[in-house]
């Protein structure tokens, strides 16, 4: 399965999440406490939302054309179950049959949609070799949690713009899904697309962070961001790889961004299990959120912003 667009992939270049601000964000009059703080960024939330809703056709049509590799998927996988049957007499592959593979798939989609930040990090690390960074250091707004509440409107408009074509989808496909989860593991399966969501921000913003210490970082984040393509399930179910990277990769953060919702869903993670693993996404998001406020502060010791 080829790797999914970005989700901003049909918008004008110049609408790029971190170039959507003005030269400097509006002006927010000054308040004091968590409620001040909380209608500050709510402002920001729902100013986002508006400019996002303003190209739900463009979002409309992107996501149409992502749907297209699907097709090709299906029609992969089926050669190979064919195979496998023919030569083996087995219609699974480690736990994984036909339909279950397919419904995998497209659940990894799902995943994506909350977890994926196109131009997240290489949007950090331009304002940082810019100058442009300068922008939250002279108002009352911070940098993380602007970027959160944009991140937030845009996966709100996202949803509701490709709810239809999505709803489209897997109803042509329903017969890949041969159950659905009760309600219990339903809703442990919607808790961790919210996880996956701060795992894939907070760790892309600290991949973003390193432009703090190094001018260039296109090369490293196209290393991270195909790594992640591949150890984070969303090519196939990493229970198909040997069992000791399998071990390896259940370790890391990164199957939390696709493959571990989509097995949630399919019910292949149940009682103690499930619990240790929304623990586990859980804690990681902690870490990277914890890690991102530490490198943002130990990278502004460092900052110097010329021009802009």
């Amino acid at each position: 399965m080829m790797p999914p667009e970005t989700e901003l992939a049909t918008a004008p270049s110049n609408l790029l999440p971190v170039d959507l601000f003005p030269d400097s964000p509006p002006t927010i009059q000054p308040g004091r406490g968590p409620l001040a703080t909380g209608q500050k960024y709510a402002n920001i939330l729902r100013a986002s939302l508006k400019e996002r809703m303003a190209y739900r056709g463009d979002f409309l049509i992107g996501t149409l054309l992502r749907f297209l590799p699907m097709v090709t998927t299906i029609l992969l996988w089926r050669a190979v179950y064919g195979s496998v049957q023919a030569e083996s007499g087995k219609s699974s592959i480690e736990g994984f049959d036909y339909q279950q593979m397919i419904a995998y798939l497209l659940m990894v989609h799902i995943s994506r949609m909350f977890s994926s930040m196109p131009n997240l990090a290489a949007g950090i690390a331009r304002d940082i070799r810019e100058g442009t960074l300068k922008r939250y250091l002279i108002q009352p707004v911070d940098l993380i949690g602007y970027l959160i509440s944009y991140r937030v409107a845009h996966k709100v408009a996202y949803i509701v713009t490709s709810a239809l074509p999505y709803g489209l989808l897997f109803f042509l496909c329903r017969s890949y899904f041969t159950t659905f989860p009760d309600p219990l593991t339903f809703a442990a399966y919607m808790l961790s697309l919210v996880l996956a969501f701060l795992v894939g921000f907070f760790f892309e913003v600290c991949v973003g962070m390193v432009g703090f210490w190094f001018l260039e970082v296109t090369s490293l984040l196209y290393i991270v961001m195909t790594l992640n393509f591949f150890i984070s399930g969303q090519m196939l179910p990493l229970n198909l790889l040997p069992k000791f990277w399998f071990t390896v990769l259940t370790w890391l953060p990164f199957q939390y961004m696709a493959y571990f919702p989509a097995v949630v869903f399919l019910g292949k993670v149940q009682g103690l299990d499930l619990v240790k693993g929304l623990v586990a996404e859980a804690l990681w998001a902690l870490a990277f959120m914890v890690l991102a406020r530490v490198l943002y502060r130990l990278g502004l010791r460092r900052y110097s912003a010329f021009g802009g």
